[in-house]
């Protein structure tokens, strides 16, 4: 892990990179999507030299304590348990632990953290997590979907816990629902979920009318075949507005790019500048609302090359705004 640079002087929008090896050492079956070649693929196209301004540091550890705001601790340790001191062991039908999957989960729950304390400590403008496994089905209780700790839901907790933000704002535009996020936050007030998603298509939650105890549930569900501009709309004419509405103190990205055409697992055909305008126009949510503060989070993504492509536009919005 290369030493973090010290913060460009006079730079416009200073973004964080939080990696690390331990994320590769999660390892699954073979032919399985979730793969470490996905993260391999990823730091390959982030050492091209136009990413070199970016800070980088290495994803901490993620404390018990903070892991458990938004799982019970009974849940934490269940899973602590499982994890296998050789082989693999599995959880459901999709999801297994191998050996290293224990600090990964650990690491993408911390890293997830420290990029809201950059964030809210102003050292930088706005970080991306580039952690496996992904995060955004793990429920309150239950791993599924390749997922353990809900690493979005952990870092709106941390932010409000942390730094007193009082409503948060959590925008998902992975191809599948993040039926985790939106079961931890179903019924609270002070946190906005807002998703795009191909439907039907697993988990199988995600329809409109979904909305939460609190009307703080935004589904916008896409179908097959569903492209660039039919995304914008959806963007454009739902969620922003209610993100507007909501002024959150914080915007986190659940930064899924299994929405990209070329992805095996999803029927949706976003390009690589569909996320970079998405990127750019929750920027622009964040920088009205709460002084630029913007964390994203890895998700899914599993056709390697639409994968890199689509993580460097939203890494380079990221920097230049």
């Amino acid at each position: 892990m290369p030493a973090r640079r010290p913060p460009v002087i006079g730079a416009f929008v200073s973004t964080l990179l939080l990696h690390h090896p331990t994320f590769l050492d999660h390892l699954t079956p073979v032919g399985h999507p979730e793969r470490p070649d996905r993260l391999r693929a990823i730091d390959r196209i982030l050492e091209h030299e136009r990413f070199q301004p970016l800070e980088r540091e290495a994803a901490p550890i993620g404390r018990r304590e903070d892991i458990a705001r938004a799982h019970p601790m009974a849940y934490i340790d269940m899973l602590h348990r499982l994890a296998p001191q050789e082989g693999l062991s599995r959880v459901d039908a999709d999801t297994t632990m191998s050996p290293g999957t224990w600090e990964a989960i650990l690491r993408g729950a911390g890293g997830a953290c420290r990029a809201v304390e950059e964030v809210f400590e102003k050292k930088v403008t706005n970080a991306f997590s580039a952690s496996r496994p992904p995060g955004h089905h793990a429920e309150k209780d239950r791993a599924m979907g390749f997922c353990f700790f809900n690493n979005v839901a952990v870092a709106a907790r941390f932010a409000q816990a942390q730094y007193g933000a009082e409503r948060v704002a959590i925008v998902d535009f992975d191809v599948h629902h993040g039926n985790g996020t939106q079961d931890i936050f179903w019924a609270d007030p002070t946190v906005m979920y807002c998703s795009t998603h191909q439907m039907p298509l697993y988990p199988g939650s995600g329809a409109a009318n979904e909305t939460g105890e609190a009307n703080t549930i935004v589904n916008v569900p896409l179908a097959a075949g569903d492209d660039g501009p039919i995304f914008k709309e959806a963007m454009e004419a739902v969620i922003l507005p209610r993100l507007r509405g909501f002024a959150p103190d914080l915007v986190i990205i659940s930064a899924g790019f299994d929405a990209h055409a070329r992805d095996p697992l999803g029927s949706l055909n976003l390009l690589e500048a569909d996320f970079a305008w998405a990127t750019r126009a929750l920027m622009d949510v964040a920088e009205k609302h709460c002084d630029g503060r913007l964390v994203s989070v890895l998700e899914g993504g599993y056709d390697l090359e639409g994968l890199a492509r689509s993580t460097a536009a939203h890494v380079m919005t990221l920097m230049t705004g």
